[in-house]
Protein backbone atom coordinates (compact mmCIF):
# COMPACT_ATOMS: atom_id res chain seq x y z
CA UNK A 1 0.00 0.00 0.00
CA UNK A 2 1.22 3.11 -0.82
CA UNK A 3 1.31 6.41 1.61
CA UNK A 4 -1.19 8.82 0.18
CA UNK A 5 0.41 12.57 0.47
CA UNK A 6 -2.07 15.53 2.09
CA UNK A 7 -1.71 19.08 1.59
CA UNK A 8 -4.01 21.21 3.51
CA UNK A 9 -4.85 24.91 2.27
CA UNK A 10 -6.64 27.08 4.02
CA UNK A 11 -6.37 31.37 2.16
CA UNK A 12 -3.68 30.36 -0.08
CA UNK A 13 -1.81 28.86 3.06
CA UNK A 14 -0.19 25.00 2.75
CA UNK A 15 -0.12 22.66 5.44
CA UNK A 16 2.02 19.55 5.95
CA UNK A 17 0.40 16.55 7.78
CA UNK A 18 3.09 14.36 9.88
CA UNK A 19 2.25 11.62 12.63
CA UNK A 20 4.30 11.04 15.47
CA UNK A 21 3.58 7.23 16.59
CA UNK A 22 6.08 8.11 19.90
CA UNK A 23 2.87 10.92 21.22
CA UNK A 24 0.23 9.52 18.97
CA UNK A 25 -0.72 13.00 17.37
CA UNK A 26 -0.87 14.34 14.06
CA UNK A 27 1.14 17.66 13.87
CA UNK A 28 2.58 19.81 11.07
CA UNK A 29 4.07 23.52 10.18
CA UNK A 30 2.52 26.03 7.52
CA UNK A 31 4.92 25.53 4.54
CA UNK A 32 6.32 28.49 2.05
CA UNK A 33 6.64 31.23 4.99
CA UNK A 34 9.55 32.10 7.09
CA UNK A 35 7.38 32.55 9.89
CA UNK A 36 7.21 28.98 11.89
CA UNK A 37 3.54 28.14 12.48
CA UNK A 38 2.69 24.65 13.49
CA UNK A 39 -0.58 22.78 14.42
CA UNK A 40 -1.58 19.49 16.11
CA UNK A 41 -4.37 17.18 16.62
CA UNK A 42 -5.69 13.28 18.16
CA UNK A 43 -7.52 12.93 14.25
CA UNK A 44 -7.80 14.06 11.21
CA UNK A 45 -10.72 16.57 11.84
CA UNK A 46 -8.90 17.54 14.87
CA UNK A 47 -5.52 18.19 12.72
CA UNK A 48 -7.44 20.44 9.95
CA UNK A 49 -9.47 22.18 12.18
CA UNK A 50 -5.50 23.16 14.24
CA UNK A 51 -4.36 23.90 10.98
CA UNK A 52 -7.36 26.24 9.86
CA UNK A 53 -6.85 28.07 13.73
CA UNK A 54 -3.34 28.57 13.02
CA UNK A 55 -3.73 30.15 9.93
CA UNK A 56 -6.28 32.66 11.49
CA UNK A 57 -4.15 33.53 14.45
CA UNK A 58 -1.00 33.71 12.06
CA UNK A 59 -3.36 36.35 10.07
CA UNK A 60 -4.65 37.93 13.22
CA UNK A 61 -1.51 38.55 14.93
CA UNK A 62 0.04 39.69 11.49
CA UNK A 63 -2.88 42.50 11.39
CA UNK A 64 -2.14 43.45 15.76
CA UNK A 65 1.71 43.93 14.76
CA UNK A 66 0.58 45.97 11.97
CA UNK A 67 3.07 43.91 9.40
CA UNK A 68 2.12 42.39 6.16
CA UNK A 69 1.53 38.36 6.30
CA UNK A 70 4.02 36.55 4.01
CA UNK A 71 2.42 35.07 0.84
CA UNK A 72 3.40 31.89 0.67
CA UNK A 73 4.76 30.38 -2.35
CA UNK A 74 5.47 33.78 -4.31
CA UNK A 75 5.42 32.64 -7.44
CA UNK A 76 9.22 33.68 -8.17
CA UNK A 77 12.31 31.47 -7.19
CA UNK A 78 15.60 30.51 -8.87
CA UNK A 79 16.68 27.31 -10.46
CA UNK A 80 19.95 25.79 -10.46
CA UNK A 81 21.13 23.76 -13.30
CA UNK A 82 24.00 22.80 -15.48
CA UNK A 83 24.99 25.41 -18.12
CA UNK A 84 24.55 23.18 -21.01
CA UNK A 85 20.99 22.52 -20.05
CA UNK A 86 20.29 26.59 -19.41
CA UNK A 87 22.07 27.24 -22.96
CA UNK A 88 19.39 24.55 -24.89
CA UNK A 89 16.22 25.71 -22.88
CA UNK A 90 17.49 29.28 -23.96
CA UNK A 91 17.57 28.35 -27.47
CA UNK A 92 14.34 26.47 -27.16
CA UNK A 93 12.48 29.27 -25.70
CA UNK A 94 13.70 31.50 -28.74
CA UNK A 95 12.69 29.17 -31.05
CA UNK A 96 9.00 29.08 -29.77
CA UNK A 97 8.96 32.71 -29.16
CA UNK A 98 8.92 32.58 -25.54
CA UNK A 99 10.93 33.93 -22.69
CA UNK A 100 12.84 31.93 -20.16
CA UNK A 101 10.17 31.89 -17.45
CA UNK A 102 7.55 31.37 -19.93
CA UNK A 103 9.73 28.35 -21.12
CA UNK A 104 10.71 26.78 -17.84
CA UNK A 105 6.70 27.48 -16.69
CA UNK A 106 5.51 25.14 -19.13
CA UNK A 107 8.05 22.84 -18.48
CA UNK A 108 7.13 22.39 -14.67
CA UNK A 109 3.21 22.80 -16.15
CA UNK A 110 4.25 19.26 -18.67
CA UNK A 111 6.26 17.48 -15.69
CA UNK A 112 3.77 17.97 -13.20
CA UNK A 113 0.76 17.19 -15.18
CA UNK A 114 2.58 13.98 -16.38
CA UNK A 115 3.11 13.06 -12.38
CA UNK A 116 -0.75 14.00 -12.24
CA UNK A 117 -0.18 16.42 -9.89
CA UNK A 118 -1.42 19.58 -11.86
CA UNK A 119 -5.29 19.54 -11.88
CA UNK A 120 -7.43 22.04 -14.17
Amino acid sequence: MRAQTTQLIHKGYSGTVNFSAEDGVFWGKIEGIKATVSYEGHDAKSLLASFREAVEDYLDMCEHEGIEPEKPYKGTFNVRMPSELHRELAFYAKKEDLNLNSAVRAAVEYFLRNKGHVSG
